[in-house]
């Protein structure tokens, strides 16, 4: 069965190559000569950002990270790869976001009398 094929009330119609030419012979009857290579490449254009917006779409949508066999894709490893390098913690830098006790106010202080 051809891709072009349409089932209607039981009979099976296809696409031709001379139905084809008939409908480009109308159009150039309706549009000219002058106007329907623009209608052409307006029409790839159309169809071309369509195809990109589906595929922009489609990746946004995708959830996972590898290819479902452990291993990263090439984007994900240059990702990886050009990230700056975290660094690595220390005790003092968790001494330091330890929580501190507040202090107590100096004896003398402008309020003491």
């Amino acid at each position: 069965m051809k891709a072009t094929a349409t089932l209607v009330r039981g009979t099976l119609m296809t696409i031709g190559p001379i139905e084809i030419v008939i409908v480009l012979a109308l159009a150039l009857l309706v549009f000219g000569p002058e106007r329907l290579p623009q209608m052409g490449r307006t029409l790839g254009r159309s169809l071309r950002e369509f195809r990109k917006a589906s595929d922009d779409i489609k990746n946004s949508f995708s959830f996972t990270d590898d290819d479902g066999h452990g291993e990263h894709s090439r984007e994900d490893v240059a990702a990886v790869a050009a990230a700056p390098p975290e660094p690595a913690a220390t005790a003092q830098d968790d001494a330091e976001a330890a929580p501190q006790e507040p202090a107590a106010p100096a004896a003398g202080g402008p309020g003491a009398a």
